[in-house]
């Protein structure tokens, strides 16, 4: 079993990657499945502007890095995405990048790390509606990091409670690819 931590910010100083990379060292220690880490910014994909429903591409595109990006998620099966909330939604480069993509996401476990002002509670709420569009099994455990009390001038520094939070999320998402 391979599952994805997805990085979802593509912003310069982005404030996912400390999260992000606590995420995957966590989920390493955590054990019950291979950990691989997915840097939606490293694809540089374009925006969609395709004139084919990305669901009938049957997994194969012209441009290499949207190849590579199907090739990255389709070899996970399930998700953890690191998320921030974005004017009360979704990160955009996110967005794009989920909707590049059809049949690699179907029926996938996905779960969510948000982080921002008020934790991307909205944002995850957004994304659950977008992967069950996907039939994707979103984990009700979610993460949601306060960047006002957890990302300090010292960077990233996470509740105690946080490590049993990932643990428990961990053993949902686990589960429900089993």
């Amino acid at each position: 079993m391979r599952i994805g931590i997805v990085l979802g910010s593509v912003r310069e100083g982005r404030a996912g990657e400390p999260v992000a990379n606590w995420v995957l060292e966590r989920a390493r220690t955590h054990g019950g499945a291979d950990v691989e880490f997915i840097d939606v910014k490293s694809f540089g994909l374009p925006v969609f502007d395709g004139a084919y429903l990305p669901a009938m591409a049957d997994k194969k595109y012209d441009d290499p890095a949207v190849q590579a990006w199907s090739d990255a998620v389709d070899a996970c099966d399930a998700f953890v995405i690191v998320t921030p909330e974005y004017n009360h939604s979704v990160p955009g480069g996110l967005k794009n990048a989920v909707d590049h993509l059809g049949g690699e996401w179907l029926g996938k476990p996905v779960a969510f790390v948000g982080y921002g002002a008020d934790g991307a509670v909205r944002a995850v709420e957004h994304w659950r509606q977008i992967f069950g569009n996907f039939d994707a099994k979103a984990i009700r455990a979610q993460l949601s990091i306060n960047i006002f009390a957890e990302m300090t001038e010292n960077g990233f520094v996470p509740n105690e409670r946080r490590a049993g939070e990932l643990d428990a999320l961990l053993d949902s998402l686990i589960a429900a690819v089993g």
